[in-house]
C-alpha cells in the first residue's frame, strides 16, 4: 500500500488518512487506489464498524494533482477517460461500502476532495472548514463530483457552486444540506470522536441494510421503492442483531 494512504483498525474503527500534507492532499493515481484498496479491506474485515476518513495537516483534500493533470494533456481520450473513471470508481465504492464512512474535515476540501468529503455517508466539519468546486477558474469542470453535489443540494445551489467557484464556510455547507455537523475548532476531534463512536454502537448489519436500501432507492419509483423495502425489511429480521434486540426490548420493565 502506497505510504500517501495511511490506514489503521483499533475498536472498530477503520481511520484512512490522506497523507500528502505538502500537497494538500492532492489526489492522483496512486492515492486513489490506495484509498480502494484500504476501503475494500475495511469492508472484509468483520470487526470494523465505522470507517473514518480524513486529512493529514492543514486540509482534507486540495482535489486532484494538476501536476499529474498536466502531464494526462498529451495522453490520447481513451487515457483521460480512464483516469476520470478512477475517481467515479472511488466514489462507487464508498456508496456500495458496507459500513457507515464519516469524513472529518479540517480546513479546506476542495473539488476532488470537496467529491470525497460529502460522499462520505456523514461529513463532520471543524467550523473554520472551507468547502468548495474551484475547476471553472481554470478551465475544467466539476463533472463527477456533480452527481454527488446534486443529490445533497437543491438545483439552483448546486449550480452557483459549481459555476461559481467561490469556496463556502462550514456553516453554509451545514445550512444548505452538503454536510451533517460542524463543531468549534477547539473541540472539533472530541466531538467526531463522540459522534463516530454513537455510529459504532449502532447494530453493524442494521446500518449496513439501512445504508443499501437507501441509495438503492434513489432514482426508482415509488412502488420500485416500496418492494425495495419490503425485501429489506423481511431480511432485517431475520438478523442476529434484530433478535437480540427485540429479546432486550421485551425484557423491559
Amino acid at each position: 500500500m502506497s505510504d500517501k494512504v495511511l490506514f489503521s483498525v483499533h475498536e472498530g474503527i477503520a481511520r484512512i488518512t490522506l497523507n500528502r500534507p505538502e500537497k494538500r492532499n492532492a489526489l492522483d493515481g496512486e492515492m486513489i487506489a490506495g484509498i480502494r484498496q484500504v476501503l475494500a479491506q475495511a469492508a472484509q474485515d468483520t470487526a470494523v464498524r465505522v470507517v473514518v476518513i480524513t486529512g493529514a495537516g492543514q486540509d482534507f483534500c486540495s482535489g486532484a494533482d494538476l501536476a499529474a493533470l498536466q502531464r494526462l494533456q498529451e495522453a490520447g481520450a481513451m487515457e483521460n477517460l480512464s483516469d476520470a473513471r478512477r475517481m467515479a470508481d472511488l466514489f462507487l465504492d464508498m456508496r456500495r461500502h458496507p459500513r457507515p464512512i464519516v469524513a472529518t474535515v479540517r480546513g479546506r476540501a476542495l473539488a476532488g476532495g470537496c467529491g470525497v468529503a460529502t460522499c462520505a455517508d456523514f461529513v463532520l466539519a471543524a467550523e473554520s472548514a472551507q468547502f468548495g468546486y474551484p475547476e471553472t477558474k481554470i478551465g475544467f469542470v466539476p463533472a463527477v463530483v456533480m452527481a454527488i453535489l446534486r443529490r445533497s443540494v437543491s438545483e439552483r445551489r448546486a449550480l452557483e457552486l459549481l459555476v461559481t467557484g467561490e469556496n463556502i464556510p462550514a456553516r453554509t455547507a451545514l445550512e444548505i444540506g452538503m454536510i451533517n455537523r460542524v463543531y468549534a475548532d477547539a473541540t472539533f476531534e472530541a466531538d467526531s470522536e463522540s459522534h463516530i463512536a454513537q455510529l459504532a454502537a449502532r447494530s453493524t448489519s442494521a446500518v449496513a441494510l439501512t445504508k443499501s436500501l437507501l441509495y438503492q432507492i434513489d432514482g426508482i419509483s415509488f412502488e420500485a421503492a416500496l418492494s425495495a423495502g419490503v425485501q429489506t425489511n423481511a431480511i432485517a429480521r431475520l438478523t442476529e442483531d434484530y433478535r437480540r434486540g427485540i429479546e432486550q426490548f421485551l425484557k423491559k420493565p
